[in-house]
């Protein structure tokens, strides 16, 4: 029975091979000639009827050949047992032109392009979850007398300037004073952390310096904050577009369910672990509009420090071995760009 079961997923995984080639069903005749199988034709159908039974294989109105179901893709995913790796080629042209990024946003706008050009399909980064992340520096400069440039700089390398308006003027020296108290009480701290102690701050300044940083603390807490509106960024949606006939009748909904980020972060949030691949294919998708879709995402980071969920989102008619190899890559550098700058 094992070689039966062994034998009908070779079969099962010579018309995923065509079908993902080919956009065309696959039939009996053509596993034979193009894959060495090493059974007879007639073997070859039999074992197309009992995966057509057990739901791993369809077969299209239109034509005689079948195509792998949902259930099918999954078993195919469940049992690679081997990742194609990038070449040495492909994994150094992906270093160089991450490392070539300036700050957070610029690595997590070529992260999405790199994806999305490397697998063709939609491709998704959330940004570093802000609860995960430490405070590196908080720099404070004079822009007039009266007005204070607040720059948060995290150990994911996000940056965030606000402005302050003092409404009175404060010294050199009083900008000095406010840059080593802030320092000293939030530095190494953990972005909801810090902004409790900010909230603490005002009440143990020296009298003179009560009310600017009161007005410097009021700024700072909007930047130890989320910022839900700048979770994602997205990139690659023309793919799509690429291969219509993917998405019967559901290219519409999914491009308008991509535009919703609450969509696409529940989409990314089985990415628990960095470096953990999760691919959820077809009515695997909780949200309606994306059963036609599959969804291979990860968690980048280093080792447990989960920085965020990347990933990419394409037909369930995806070259899987691939695109995983591809979102694991890229997933790896970003993590040890942001940890490890």
């Amino acid at each position: 029975m094992a070689n039966t079961d062994e034998r009908r997923f070779e079969v099962l995984r010579a018309i995923v091979a065509d079908y993902v080639s080919n956009q065309e069903p696959v039939g009996s005749k053509a596993l034979v000639d193009r894959h060495n199988l090493g059974v007879s034709s007639a073997t070859v159908r039999n074992d197309m009827a009992a995966l057509e039974e057990e739901g791993y294989i369809a077969q299209p109105h239109t034509s005689a050949g079948r195509i792998p179901t949902d259930k099918g893709y999954r078993m195919f995913v469940d049992r690679l047992s081997e990742i194609k790796p990038l070449s040495t080629a492909e994994r150094r042209a992906i270093q160089n032109f991450l490392d070539g990024a300036i700050d957070l946003e610029d690595v997590l706008r070529r992260s999405v392009r790199l994806l999305a050009q490397l697998t063709r399909q939609v491709a998704v980064v959330q940004y570093p979850t802000l609860t995960n992340s430490t405070v590196r520096h908080v720099e404070v400069v004079s822009l007039t007398p009266a007005r204070l440039m607040l720059v948060l700089i995290t150990d994911t390398g996000r940056v965030d300037q606000r402005a302050v308006d003092l409404g009175d003027v404060v010294t050199e020296d009083g900008v000095a004073r406010l840059r080593t108290v802030l320092n000293s009480a939030l530095a190494g701290q953990r972005l909801a952390e810090a902004a409790a102690k900010v909230a603490e701050l005002p009440e143990q300044a020296p009298a003179e310096l009560r009310d600017p940083m009161t007005r410097v603390c009021t700024v700072l807490v909007e930047s130890l904050v989320e910022h839900p509106q700048e979770r994602l960024v997205l990139g690659g949606t023309a793919n799509l577009t690429r291969n219509v006939a993917d998405f019967p009748g559901s290219l519409r909904q999914v491009l308008e369910a991509l535009e919703e980020q609450v969509v696409v972060l529940k989409l990314l949030a089985a990415a628990r672990n960095p470096g953990a691949v999760t691919v959820r294919i077809g009515e695997e998708n909780e949200d309606e509009q994306m059963r036609s879709t599959s969804v291979v995402s990860i968690g980048y980071g280093m080792d447990d420090l989960l920085l965020g969920g990347m990933g990419v989102v394409g037909p369930t008619r995806m070259d899987y071995p691939s695109t995983i190899a591809a979102v694991r890559a890229v997933a790896s550098y970003v993590g040890q760009i942001l940890v490890g700058s």
